[in-house]
């Protein structure tokens, strides 16, 4: 199984967990002299297996994220370099976006707001970022279908 196919198959579980835990909900009570619409055991059983092989599928995805080296970094290190910019251009953003925020004045008497950054430079640093983080996205999606996942 190749790394990709893993990380598909964690977000069906993680998906699937989720529908099991609503339809357990769903079958939690029930009117006297009524039966639920599925057989909460059988729920629980297919709960606790999608559960078991998540846990499994992560480990695996974990294991082979360390070992997996790309231009001299792990995969877990360009997985935190990439989760780390795209935090730095959100906050960049939200920033760009209020420091873009100027008021126009209705008289000469009311305050003058200006900005405390260059905001077109800030802008093509964010630009600059921004083809980082998809640079660094391609490369890890490109190792997830060459790399088989480590099952040892």
């Amino acid at each position: 199984m190749k790394l990709a196919e893993a990380l598909q198959e964690r977000s069906d579980l993680n998906r699937r967990i989720q529908q099991l835990q609503t339809r357990l909900n769903n079958n939690a009570t029930v009117q006297e002299g009524e039966q639920p619409a599925e057989d909460p055991d059988s729920l629980i059983k297919e709960l606790d297996a999608s559960i078991d092989r998540l846990q499994w599928i992560i480990s695996k995805i974990n294991l082979t994220n360390c070992k997996t080296i790309v231009n001299g970094k792990t995969l877990t290190d360009l997985i935190a370099q990439k989760d780390c910019l795209s935090l730095k251009i959100e906050k960049y953003r939200s920033f760009l976006n209020n420091a873009s925020c100027l008021s126009n004045r209705a008289s000469r008497t009311e305050i003058k707001i200006f900005s405390t950054v260059n905001v077109s430079q800030l802008q093509k640093e964010v630009d600059a970022l921004c083809k980082e983080l998809r640079n660094i996205d391609n490369r890890i999606q490109e190792t997830n279908w060459k790399t088989d996942l480590v099952e040892n």
